[in-house]
């Protein structure tokens, strides 16, 4: 680096937004991710025994992925290079790999390619990455707020480690928050910030765990501060003019589908508080209406099923009083049938003979229909025995006839069980009186 370069540096050092003053330039610095780095850790390990691998970091915004990639490159004297994913190509990577190659070969120094947003990488862009990742020309570390499993080719996920880094917690922004507070050189100590607690709480709870959230914000709330008597103190309202609340519900991505089937599951599990709480949180995100409706109306008939039939019923009001008001009237009619649902006993027995019919389908020829069930439509039919010794129920006493009507080669099959919650348990005793021993119920005893 050029007397030049180190001057460009030092101003942009200087200039550079608080996130990115603030971010730890020694191990000891490093705030959260205990798992991963703390003492004796597999992370720390391989850091300090400088025994490096390619990797992948996944996890939320601002939990360190980023900063945890720039130590190893520091601690371990390799060679940082970084390419986001957005803006890079094929290109950009063979032309880091001639570099990597030419690095190592005349200094012996180590290249880390650093990829952020890898998810963002087209499939033809990882398969680029592998013939270096698997030769060693550099060592990959990417990161991605997305599941990898997904989102990153077989492939190259089986040519690297994948490391799962978790939000930052309260005590680790009260951390970051204090070092940037007290910290002369690069935070905010000369401009003498006092936080109250009221504003410190706000501040915690809208970040979301994401160290680059609460220091943009932070630092913003300072420089909006008034000065009194050398001080400058920050409230919730600045806090609440400067925080950018970033959601990290993500419609696409892996936060979506954990909050819908935390939502199905608390529903399922006749928890009306957990539900209505998740479905606060899809509303508050921004989520298709539309879709939870439909989530709300498998759930009424997959998990409440004929325990209270009235649910479906409930479901598909909700979806068409969401098409009919939309939103954000459209939350009401969801929360109702959200609390109704929750509320109610509970039954999968439709769906489960649904699915035993089809497996026992599936695994059957098409086996003849009973003559008796029929129609004759035709003289010829009548002839060939369509439609004969059918016995109209309505004519019968109690509207009920019992004769066998599966096929001959799966004649005895049950598929439905009936539940004993709501009103299935009056299903299953109708059952029980009609079909005697087929409910679980012998002819004699009826």
């Amino acid at each position: 680096m050029t007397l030049f370069d180190e001057r460009r540096q030092a101003i942009l050092d200087r200039q550079a937004p608080l996130a990115t003053r603030m971010r730890p330039r020694a191990l000891e610095e490093f705030v959260g991710q205990e798992k991963l780095v703390g003492r004796g850790r597999v992370v720390r390990r391989m850091i300090e025994t400088d025994h490096l691998h390619s990797m992948i970091l996944w996890g939320p915004p601002g939990s360190g992925k980023t900063t945890l990639a720039q130590l190893i490159s520091r601690v371990t004297s390799s060679h940082f290079v970084e390419l986001s994913a957005v803006t890079s190509g094929v290109r950009d990577i063979r032309r880091e790999a001639e570099e990597a190659r030419h690095r190592i070969g005349s200094t012996s120094t180590r290249t880390i390619l650093f990829v952020d947003e890898i998810h963002r990488f087209s499939k033809s862009q990882q398969d680029a990455l592998l013939p270096h990742v698997e030769a060693g020309t550099f060592i990959l570390i990417g990161a991605t707020t997305e599941n990898p499993s997904f989102e990153v080719i077989a492939p190259l996920l089986s040519r690297t480690r994948v490391y799962t880094m978790e939000p930052l917690t309260d005590d680790d922004m009260n951390r970051i928050i204090e070092g940037a507070l007290s910290d002369l050189e690069r935070g905010l100590a000369s401009a003498n910030p006092v936080l109250d607690d009221d504003a410190r709480s706000f501040l915690l709870t809208t970040a979301n765990g994401d160290a680059r959230s609460v220091l943009n914000a932070l630092e913003v709330a300072v420089e909006g501060a008034t000065i009194d008597n050398g001080y400058r103190t920050i409230t919730v309202e600045l806090v609440e003019q400067a925080i950018e609340k970033r959601a990290r519900y993500d419609r696409l991505g892996d936060m979506h589908y954990d909050t819908i089937s935390a939502f199905i599951k608390s529903v399922r599990a006749s928890d009306p508080d957990a539900a209505i709480y998740y479905l606060a949180r899809m509303i508050d995100a921004g989520e298709d209406p539309l879709f939870i409706a439909r989530r709300l109306v498998i759930l009424a008939a997959e998990d409440i099923g004929l325990a209270n039939p009235n649910g479906l019923a409930v479901a598909v009001a909700a979806q068409q009083a969401v098409s009919f008001v939309g939103m954000p009237e459209g939350r009401i009619p969801l929360a109702e049938a959200t609390i109704f649902l929750a509320s109610a006993p509970k039954s999968n027995s439709a769906y489960m003979a649904i699915d035993k019919a089809l497996a026992l389908v599936r695994q059957t020829k098409d086996e003849p229909v009973p003559m008796h069930l029929r129609n004759a439509p035709t003289r010829l039919m009548e002839d060939l025995g369509y439609g004969k010794n059918y016995q109209y129920p309505h004519s019968e006493p109690g509207n009920f006839v019992r004769v066998e009507n599966l096929p001959d080669g799966v004649r005895g099959s049950r598929f439905y069980e009936p539940g004993n919650l709501g009103a299935e348990r009056q299903i299953g005793e109708r059952l029980q009186i009609w079909w005697g021993e087929r409910y679980g119920i012998e002819p004699e005893n009826r």
